[in-house]
């Protein structure tokens, strides 16, 4: 059963390659360059080299889909260099009988509580504004290797979800989540009832998270929107999170935007952070935004955030345009100070041939007002050149400069090249 759901896919899709009719995705070749500080006083430089590959074969309504990584240092090698990551590879099945639909392998999970990838299998059906799916699998190994978990039993995740589509303008979902993670054992000094000392072994329940969810968003074209969400933890028995967020924009050429959330932090079952006495938090933030001459924008916003025992409070300003962006920030309260400015441009030039870019950021920060301030500088300057519709090349320059990073300098170059071939 460790690596069923795997070669099961493996299979199906050599099948679709062996028969398929179109071949489309993208390579991408990047290096990235930087000092390490391993001690206080050795440092070291690495030339991390990233081979990604996204390909999808397909024929009609089956495809099969798949997301590499190989990574490793021209320079100095890291420990387990080099490493290959199987981000995605699953068999995509849609529209059987113009209803059922399915994935099978390692496949992405959009989930607020156990998003990420998992190895299994997604089992839905469509019919007439329903949407109704399950899904149950393993926990991708560490680094994303090409195996399956040892223990399924432990190491899972499963949950479903049932989303209206038939009430016009509205949409409503209700969904299940439980994501277990296999526990290490280990060895740890105890005492016996004689007050003994002895060696035992520590077996910890995989129980993480459970969770009930439920959504429901409302749109109103060119009116209004809202869209809430609520988050039960079974394991705890407690409210987890509420978030509701509005947008209101009758008025010609005017945005304003509400945000609300109620949120207790996310704690594994069976964590040492479990015992904690911890706090929630509650945020609203209110915002708005003024369209000038259908090209430039502004935008604010003002929030508050309560804590168990205080309160902090951010507010952000700026400008948005065809040219680029620039904003301000400003944190105050129990979260600590912060003052930051930010400018970013990219434009595109020569019909498309060039497009350099431009990013620059200050911030001053502390903690507490009885703490001195600290500086940070960030410099961004990039250009992107396109000699043809499916090539591309990138190269970026970083700088910053805080009271840890000195002049700390860092090189980005990255090759892009997409492809689409039709067979008959």
């Amino acid at each position: 059963m460790k690596k069923i759901i795997l070669l099961v896919s493996l299979f199906f899709g050599l099948t679709v390659f062996s028969y398929s009719q179109s071949l489309n995705g993208r390579f991408t070749s990047a290096v990235y360059t930087f000092e390490r500080f391993d001690t206080a006083s050795t440092s070291f430089n690495y030339a991390r080299t990233y081979q990604m590959l996204y390909f999808n074969f397909a024929k009609d309504n089956v495809s099969l889909k798949s997301y590499l990584n190989l990574e490793g240092d021209i320079i100095k090698s890291m420990t387990f260099d080099p490493r290959f990551r199987f981000y995605n590879f699953y068999l995509d099945v849609k529209k059987l009988w113009n209803t059922v639909y399915f994935k099978l392998g390692r496949q992405p999970l959009f989930n607020s509580a156990a998003g990420g990838v998992f190895d299994g299998l997604t089992l839905g059906a469509k019919y007439n504004g329903y949407d109704l799916y399950g899904y149950y699998g393993g926990n991708v190994p560490a680094y994303q290797k090409f195996k399956f978990t040892d223990d399924l039993k432990n190491d899972f995740v499963a949950g479903g979800k049932l989303t209206i589509h038939s009430i016009k303008n509205a949409r409503i979902a209700l969904s299940y989540t439980n994501k277990n993670f296999k526990s290490i054992s280990y060895f740890a000094q105890r005492l016996t009832d004689e007050l003994l000392d002895t060696t035992v072994l520590i077996n910890n329940n995989s129980r993480q998270f459970e969770y009930l969810s439920g959504e429901v968003s409302y749109n109103l074209p060119k009116t209004f929107r809202i869209n809430t969400r609520y988050e039960y933890d079974l394991n705890f028995s407690t409210t987890a999170k509420f978030e509701v967020t509005g947008r209101y924009e009758k008025i010609d050429n005017v945005g304003l935007s509400v945000y609300y959330n109620y949120r207790a932090p996310r704690i594994r079952y069976n964590s040492i952070f479990s015992v904690f006495d911890y706090g929630t938090t509650q945020e609203i933030e209110f915002g708005g935004d003024y369209l000038i001459e259908g090209s430039y924008k502004l935008f604010g916003k003002f929030a508050n955030v309560s804590y168990k025992d205080d309160n902090s409070q951010r507010l952000s300003l700026g400008l948005s345009s065809p040219w680029g962006t620039i904003s301000g920030r400003k944190t105050f309260g129990y979260a600590g100070e912060l003052s930051s400015i930010s400018i970013y441009t990219a434009q595109t030039i020569l019909g498309g041939l060039l497009t350099p870019s431009f990013g620059f950021s200050y911030t001053r920060y502390r903690l507490e007002k009885n703490v001195s301030a600290n500086d940070m500088t960030t410099l961004l300057v990039g250009l992107n050149y396109r000699p043809i519709r499916m090539l591309s090349f990138d190269v970026q320059g970083q700088y910053l400069n805080n009271k840890i990073y000195k002049d700390d300098f860092r090189l980005l170059a990255k090759l892009n090249y997409w492809f689409n071939t039709n067979f008959k």
